[in-house]
């Protein structure tokens, strides 16, 4: 089973240099880069050893090369010391952060004997005696490598099973090392989930993978999980400018804080990323990795014509706008990537409003961009120009021509800066509604009230004495249906509006006895009469609502918003209010 490369042979392109290769590259331990060659002895020179890229050239072979991930380090650490070891473990995160390495790493220190042969587990691995060289080589018999996703059936983990019985040949533990480990079917987790819970006491399994939501909770709860972390682009740029000293080779810092920020956090893209641009260096005939190269290699717009770009955005030339989005196009940017930027920049600032600084920022320049707009925007105006750019965005992404698409959802924001802050129009407008619409008559010059008569002084009072002695049926007929005459101390000559059924009479006669302590003569009669004190409420509000619309704000909203609404419910009013930061979002 041990000696079956088809099924559990390492990948040669996985494993970190060989012991002939350490040492006749003469590579230190903190990056693995060649030491100046020794003086030859003899008159043969030695043979010539392939090319091998950055990403395999420089894995680590120790816990202390293993950047960015000191919390599970010290959780290993200390299981170690404390001989607190778990019999399965899984290392979950994106590509190249480390995962597989770090199982050879923990196969590394729960094998080595140091060098005098006589050492135990440890996590500073000596990588001197034989378990340490042979595992760094890929040749270790006791130490099994399997690729879950070419090797997914139940047979696969059969052997494993069968072979887990047997003790290690010349190790300490029996380690098997699958990767992608969600690759394998269902059927093959359930046939290793009791050797997975109950292994011997000399096997270790070490599990990676990227996509750890797959796999079984029956899994998941039988294994110490390590969640490998992206590396912060600040220590990923630290690393190549390393990788770079130890090649030899020369690089600009913006150069490697944009391959850091391409590598998303991946040690092997960046070291992937770094390789092809050391190589496009060499083309170009300088032999130094500039920010312009590194900028034409990725593809990416150029950060001082996405800043450029962003002023006239906020300065409102369109001109200078269309022409910038015409260059960075001839440049081979792409449309989205245009307005993605922008909304990157308004990200930083909106940040550095916060305090936090702009750790994004890869030159003074470009700092002192950030922090200046910064001061100058308001929290307000930041957000709302997120969400149109956030709207162009999902527009150009659909659009048949992106390009037109880019330039005309760009012309949409620039313009936006001229319309008046929904926000501040809402409370504006719900302030002069709240001071009712007495003051939107007095502001067009009209007088508040008209000359009332003694009976439009007297009548209302009269309706509300007889509403305050409990008869509110009453008071609400009069109120809606009886228009007044002639009113005199005992005495009501009135008519009925149309469409009231019955005679009133006799219930007014009734109530007017029951709230004054008198008897009241009513006559109906025909001739000039006042306006039902409803009616007269109705004239009042419609004319409060045309010299309302007449008012130069509210006059300016509708033009501004021609399909809003003029709401006179108070509480919808309040509700309007409070969401009014929402109108942004629909702009």
């Amino acid at each position: 089973m041990d000696d079956s490369p088809d099924i559990f042979g390492s990948e040669d392109e996985d494993q970190g240099p060989s012991a002939a290769e350490l040492e006749a590259a003469g590579q230190n331990s903190m990056f693995g880069a060649p030491d100046p060659a020794p003086t030859p002895v003899a008159a043969s020179a030695a043979p010539t050893q392939p090319y091998r890229v950055l990403a395999r050239k420089y894995r680590p072979q120790t816990f202390s090369e293993l950047i960015g991930q000191d919390a599970m380090v010290q959780t290993l650490a200390n299981a170690i010391r404390r001989e607190r070891l778990a019999h399965a473990f899984l290392m979950t995160g994106v590509r190249g952060v480390g995962k597989t390495s770090t199982a050879r790493l923990i196969a590394k220190a729960l094998n080595c004997i140091g060098p005098d042969g006589q050492d135990g587990p440890t996590i500073d691995p000596c990588g001197q005696c034989e378990p340490c060289v042979a595992i760094a080589e890929g040749r270790h018999i006791d130490v099994i490598e399997m690729d879950a996703a070419s090797h997914t059936g139940v047979d696969d983990v059969r052997e494993i099973i069968e072979a887990v019985r047997y003790a290690a040949v010349s190790a300490r533990y029996k380690i098997y090392i699958i990767d992608e480990v969600h690759m394998l079917s269902r059927n093959a987790f359930n046939a290793l989930l009791k050797t997975l819970e109950e292994p011997p006491a000399h096997v270790k399994f070490l599990f990676a993978t990227t996509e750890v939501d797959k796999l079984p909770v029956t899994v998941l709860s039988r294994c110490q999980r390590f969640d490998l972390k992206r590396i912060p682009t600040d220590l990923l740029a630290a690393h190549f400018a390393r990788v770079c000293e130890a090649e030899s080779v020369s690089a600009e810092d913006e150069a490697l804080n944009m391959i850091a920020a391409a590598a998303e956090g991946s040690v092997r893209d960046g070291l992937s990323i770094l390789d092809q641009a050391i190589a496009h260096a060499d083309l170009g005939g300088e032999g130094r990795v500039s920010a312009d190269q590194v900028r034409d290699m990725l593809g990416l717009a150029d950060k001082s014509a996405q800043r450029r770009l962003f002023a006239a955005l906020l300065g409102g030339d369109g001109g200078e706008l269309l022409d910038l989005v015409d260059q960075q196009f001839a440049l081979g940017v792409e449309p989205l990537a245009l307005l993605r930027s922008a909304m990157e920049i308004t990200h930083r600032i909106t940040v550095a409003q916060l305090g936090k600084g702009d750790g994004e920022a890869i030159s003074a320049e470009e700092r002192a961009a950030v922090e200046d707009w910064a001061g100058r925007l308001t929290a307000g105006q930041l957000h709302r120009l997120w969400q149109l750019l956030l709207k162009g965005y999902d527009e150009v992404r659909a659009a048949p021509d992106p390009l037109i698409a880019a330039k005309m959802a760009l012309l949409r924001v620039l313009h936006a800066q001229d319309l008046p802050d929904p926000g501040k129009l809402a409370k504006r407008i719900e302030e002069l509604a709240a001071s009712g619409g007495a003051a939107f008559t007095e502001q067009a010059g009209a007088p508040a009230t008209a000359p009332a008569s003694q009976a439009e002084t007297l009548w209302p009072a009269l309706v509300d004495r007889v509403e305050h002695s409990g008869q509110l049926r009453v008071a609400q007929v009069m109120r809606d249906w009886v228009r007044v005459i002639a009113l005199q101390p005992g005495e009501l000559t009135c008519a009925i509006a149309p469409g009231y059924p019955g005679d009133p009479g006799a219930e007014l006669r009734d109530a007017l006895l029951r709230a004054t302590g008198e008897r009241w003569q009513v006559i109906f009669a025909e001739g000039e009469a006042q306006p039902t004190l409803r009616e007269l409420a109705d004239a009042a509000k419609a004319a409060g609502r045309e010299a309302m619309m007449r008012h130069p704000l509210v006059e300016t909203a509708f033009a501004t918003f021609p399909r809003a609404e003029l709401i006179e419910d108070e509480a919808e009013v309040r509700d309007v209010a409070q969401t009014g930061r929402k109108w942004s979002r629909r702009l």
